[in-house]
This record gives structure tokens, C-alpha cells and sequence, in this order.
């Protein structure tokens, strides 16, 4: 018998410095902040929210991506873990649009690619976490 799964609740990456990592996804991303815990919180605030572990988790839709401040080596997808995390556009216009975005920000990409099923811009988070959006076609 399987586990009857019906999707992602949340994605959670642990990254180095979580003041860097907060302005790179907000500014590329920027998504609503779910779960933080608020400047000048109390010690009982900060207990309920200790499992932030001084993180934030943002709204992905009917998802959670959370930053995790934990980590002191280098990202890689060469080792037991996560490979890449991919999150869906809209459309190739939309990828096009990020591609200029990335560029502005001086992020590199490996620009547009077409995989058959739909197109894929690549390019890698301040911890070297590589990130993909994809545009499924029409």
C-alpha cells in the first residue's frame, strides 16, 4: 500500500548568511513573508516561532519556501540532497522578462532553454543553490 500524497507543503533551504539569502529572494521573487519572527519580539514570541530558527518562510501559492540559516559549506547538487529546486511561470514572456531582470541584478543564467516540454531559465541563489523557472507550452 502507498502514501496518499496530494502535493508540496513546503520546501525548506538551508543557506549561509540569511540577511544576503532574504535580499536575493525578495528582491528576484518577492513573495509575501508567512512566518517571521516580528523585530522586537517577545521571549514567548520567539519560542512559538523557534521552529523559524531564525529563518523566514514566504507564501508560495498554496505553498511555504523557507530560508533556514544553518548552513556553513558550499551548495552542491553533486551530493545527497536537493538537486535543483524549479518553479513555474506562466509563460516564455515571462521567463524572457527574468532574464532581463537577472541581468540587471548582475545574476548569472544560462539563458533560455528549450527542453521539448515547455523552456527553462537556469541560474544559482547567493549559496549556489540552483534554481530553474519553468514555462510549460502552450
Amino acid at each position: 500500500m502507498t502514501i496518499p500524497i496530494k502535493g508540496y507543503a513546503h520546501v525548506r533551504l538551508t543557506v549561509k548568511d540569511i540577511d544576503v539569502s532574504r535580499a536575493f529572494y525578495d528582491a528576484v521573487f518577492g513573495l509575501p513573508v508567512a512566518f517571521e519572527v516580528p523585530e522586537g519580539a517577545d521571549e514567548a514570541t520567539r519560542e512559538q516561532l523557534g521552529f523559524l530558527y531564525g529563518g523566514v518562510i514566504y507564501q508560495l501559492g498554496d505553498t511555504l519556501l523557507g530560508l533556514r540559516p544553518v548552513a556553513d559549506d558550499v551548495f552542491s547538487e553533486n551530493r545527497v540532497g536537493l538537486d535543483h529546486l524549479s518553479f513555474t511561470v506562466e509563460g516564455r514572456d515571462v521567463l524572457d522578462d527574468a532574464v532581463r531582470q537577472l541581468e540587471e541584478r548582475g545574476t548569472q543564467h544560462a539563458g533560455v532553454k528549450d527542453i521539448g516540454a515547455g523552456y527553462i531559465l537556469e541560474f544559482r541563489d547567493p549559496d549556489n543553490i540552483a534554481l530553474e523557472l519553468f514555462a510549460p507550452k502552450a
